[in-house]
């Protein structure tokens, strides 16, 4: 791994957290990713599920975590599975986790040989009343492709019918949302990549350099400094382009005169960050250009301040399309007509501001984290509005990171970011 070994301190108080919650007589069962092919002997690289990792730091293909805390056996209340590893995989795959760095990584003290799962897992479940399924219930889910914790469910549900079924997706929203101080350690660095890429940038983009030029600019730094690479697919969207939402393409070159949409971020430990910037091409924003950004701004700044614990999410929302209509008629866009007028299932605002303004962000992207209950302490929201002007080719987004904070205006993880338009110009310049 390319980033330095987290204290497993942190795993250790994950794996409390979670087991403080589970029924009495309930095992819970975690599987890594599998490594997915691309054709002949090509693969994608490996990426580990980010709930395993979340509660034992184990960054390993085939590896499995149970956790059981009424084990009649104390040392089988936490066990940690890993494929066994040899010379030969040494030569061809590098360094695997022993039993030892199994123990340092996670702080688990029983790590058995995968091949010796099915044994234990038996003798486990005589003990046991209920299995706990980690299913996926993220709310923007839209998995095709069968994974290993789906076969390892099927399979289940076949050899054990008699046993009482839960999941553990919801205490895994209810405690993922909410950041230990050592992973908002881990999102600052994130977010410290990324800013560092994007100083760097401001310097290089011009009239007529291409999109994937300045992809490749900030990948250079982001590993440079330790991250594997992009949280997300970068987008790199100039002039109309930035009016796709999700444009990936990034191959088009960009024009004087016009602006780029930057939604590019770095991840550090697999945590994310996630930041988008608009600047102009020349280094100058036009009058029409500085105002829309400007009203896109103070959306931003505005909808910052809310996010305090007690704010219900949907309620923040609403609030957010009350700041951003006010702007947009002060732009001209809409009208009081418009507005007096609109579908409240589909507000005038949404013509030109047509996604939300915040989500959950930490190991995942869009990450794990209650919506339907008050926001509290130490969850850490993405705030993104943006305005989007097909007909002017204009299309402006904002986004930084911040954690809501027990008292006072939430913490902005990406503060150190230029964002003000005269300091941006100023940069460029």
């Amino acid at each position: 791994m390319k980033y330095e070994q987290i204290p497993n301190s942190l795993f250790v108080k994950n794996r409390r957290k979670f087991m403080e919650r589970m029924q009495p007589k309930t095992i819970a069962v975690f599987n890594s990713n599998d490594v997915y092919p691309i054709g002949a002997d090509s693969v994608l690289p490996f990426e580990q599920h980010r709930d395993i990792f979340y509660l034992s730091g184990a960054d390993q293909e085939e590896t499995i975590l149970v956790l059981f805390p009424n084990a009649i056996d104390r040392k089988h209340r936490e066990i940690l599975f890993v494929r066994e590893t040899n010379k030969h995989i040494a030569v061809w795959e590098g360094a695997k986790l022993t039993k030892e760095k199994g123990t340092e990584v996670s702080g688990i003290q029983t790590i058995y040989w995968l091949k010796e799962f099915d044994k234990v897992f038996f003798d486990l479940m005589t003990e046991a009343e209920t299995i706990s399924f980690n299913t996926n219930e993220h709310y923007r889910q839209a998995v095709e492709t069968q994974t290993r914790e789906d076969r390892f469910i099927e399979k289940c549900k076949k050899e054990y019918p008699a046993h009482k079924v839960a999941k553990s997706n919801t205490i895994l929203q209810e405690i993922r949302g909410i950041k230990e101080p050592e992973e908002l350690v881990l999102m600052q660095t994130a977010c410290n990549i990324t800013e560092k890429g994007f100083r760097r940038l401001l310097g290089f983009v011009r009239p007529g350099v291409m999109e994937y030029e300045i992809e490749a600019e900030l990948l250079h730094e982001f590993i440079s400094n330790r991250s594997k690479g992009f949280a997300y697919p970068p987008i790199i969207a100039s002039g109309n382009n930035a009016n796709v939402l999700h444009y990936l393409e990034n191959n088009r070159p960009c024009n004087d005169g016009d602006m780029i949409l930057l939604d590019v971020a770095a991840e550090y430990a697999n945590y994310s960050s996630d930041l988008t910037r608009t600047v102009p091409v020349n280094g100058k924003f036009t009058k029409r250009q500085k105002e829309v950004y400007n009203a896109v701004l103070r959306v931003k700044d505005d909808a910052t301040k809310m996010l305090v614990p007690g704010t219900l999410w949907a309620e923040y929302h609403k609030e957010c399309g009350k700041l951003m209509t006010s702007e947009l008629v002060g732009l001209g866009l809409l009208d009081k007509a418009d507005v007096q007028n609109e579908n409240p299932d589909w507000p005038a605002y949404k013509k030109y501001f047509m996604h939300g303004t915040s989500h959950h962000i930490g190991l995942n992207t869009h990450d794990y984290g209650t919506l339907k209950t008050p926001m509290k302490a130490n969850m850490v929201f993405t705030v993104e509005p943006g305005i989007y002007i097909p007909e002017e080719q204009i299309g402006v987004r904002l986004e930084d990171d911040v954690v809501v904070q027990e008292s006072g205006e939430p913490f902005n993880l990406m503060g150190n970011i230029p964002i003000r338009a005269e300091e941006i110009e100023e940069l460029m310049n």
